[in-house]
């Protein structure tokens, strides 16, 4: 017998194909059974995996915790287990940077099995089409029909991709983040919350989607929000939300977005490290990932499913609608002490937005905080 357990994290995308896919390996494994358990969403951003791994065999984690771990012993390296075929489709099938976001010091540390990074949606009710600029951002702005996620983790994300966008160095030799692009975005973040209700500074991009598919008069739009195919879904929400690419800062250009998703990990303590390496194997690759992930509520990382006919017909061309800002999304630092500066740094820029501090104050304090990450 074979008892594993494993952590996921508290949204039907993250915890339900966990189960399925659970339920279906041991029924094709007699004498194997995985239990999942799950955490909100701010707990799965912020827990060490130091603390998961003492305890669970499998761990669905943020790549931008590997820099942490990388050297720890603390997870089991997926390459150097004699998988390296499968190993490199998995590279080759990835979405954007979603597979390379798990390696770190040269090893792979976990598999991606979901993609995601800030896109755009919008209520096909209300909207005809997603702006491709930011002008046109601006002009849903004035007439009362754009919201998206600003708590603190969300807000530097954005200021991250709108730099990136604008073809800014962010977390570079020079610094944090060029002086000049940085006044460019807080003034234009500055200019549309404005014209937002300011529950956004309180809402993750669930949220907003809560918000926008459930309830009739909500915003019709949203520019930057990690995407959740869920909401694309019919009968998930009373009002289905189409994604598509985020807009650009000057042209219809949705790169530099912050690529997120999340990947699963083996703990190195686990007493059946080989069972555990066969089932991650098996949801990040190409046929559980078009199929019984996707169908059990899950957003794939792997490319198969996004190019699916199936997937897209079932999620309002969700896939097809986000591919290119996935594409050209922007992989963040994974140093050992980013995590202490993404929370920083967050709470920096939200004070910001709630009209606590001015752009140059918190440009000092973002470029204080991210010299004391590298230390």
């Amino acid at each position: 017998m074979a008892e594993l357990r494993g952590m996921t994290w508290d949204h039907s995308r993250g915890f339900d194909p966990m189960v399925a896919t659970s339920r279906a390996y041991s029924e094709a494994h007699p004498g194997v059974t995985i239990t999942w358990e799950k955490r909100s969403l701010q707990a799965f951003a912020d827990r060490p995996i130091e603390e998961m791994a003492e305890r669970y065999d499998l761990m669905v984690i943020d790549h931008p915790h590997v820099g942490e771990v990388a050297d720890s012993g603390l997870l089991m390296p997926f390459d150097g287990q004699g998988r390296e075929a499968e190993l490199a489709a998995l590279a080759e099938q990835s979405v954007g940077l979603s597979h390379p976001s798990y390696q770190f010091s040269g090893r792979q540390w976990g598999l991606a099995i979901d993609a995601a990074t800030p896109v755009a949606a919008y209520r096909p009710d209300r909207l005809e089409a997603a702006p491709g600029t930011w002008d046109g951002v601006m002009a849903l702005a004035r007439q009362g029909r754009v919201a998206f996620a600003l708590i603190p983790i969300n807000a530097l994300m954005t200021v991250m991709g709108m730099a990136r966008n604008m073809g800014a160095d962010v977390g570079g030799a020079g610094g944090f983040l060029d002086r000049a692009a940085g006044e460019v975005v807080l003034a234009r973040l500055g200019e549309v919350l404005a014209l937002m209700d300011k529950r956004c500074l309180t809402l993750d991009p669930i949220g907003i989607y809560e918000w926008m598919g459930r309830t009739a008069d909500a915003p019709a739009y949203a520019p930057f929000g990690y995407g959740y195919t869920n909401y694309s879904r019919a009968g998930y929400c009373r009002f289905p939300l189409t994604f598509a690419d985020a807009p650009g800062l000057e042209r219809a250009d949705p790169s530099g977005t912050v690529i997120g998703g999340t990947g699963i990990a083996v703990s190195a303590a686990s007493s059946h490290v080989d069972v555990a390496l066969d089932y991650a194997f098996w949801i990040a690759g190409a046929e559980c990932q078009e199929g019984l992930y996707f169908d059990a509520g899950g957003q794939p990382g792997n490319a198969v499913a996004w190019e699916s006919e199936r997937c897209n017909a079932a999620a309002r061309d969700f896939f097809r609608g986000t591919r290119a800002t996935l594409e050209s999304a922007w992989l963040r630092p994974r140093h050992d002490g980013y995590m202490g500066f993404q929370d920083r740094g967050g709470e920096i820029v939200h004070a910001f937005l709630r009209g606590e501090a001015t752009g140059d104050a918190t440009l000092d304090a973002l470029e204080a905080a991210w010299a004391e990450s590298l230390r």
